[in-house]
């Protein structure tokens, strides 16, 4: 696991997530920290490097 910084779509803070690197490609949502709105998260890793990272709001 790693720590990746990012801006929220929402609050545009910049916010950190933990990666797990094990899993090279992987789609999931989890709230923002500082607004908890839900953010759809898909980090790629290709050997255990971060090689794509994408984070979208979802509209409710």
């Amino acid at each position: 696991m790693f720590e990746h910084y990012f801006q929220c779509p929402y609050c545009w803070e910049e916010v950190s997530m933990l990666l797990d690197p094990s899993i090279s490609q992987q789609t999931y949502v989890e709230d923002c920290e500082v607004c908890c709105n839900p953010i759809e998260v898909t980090p790629q890793f290709q050997e255990n490097e971060l090689v794509g990272f994408d984070v979208q709001s979802i509209e409710q």
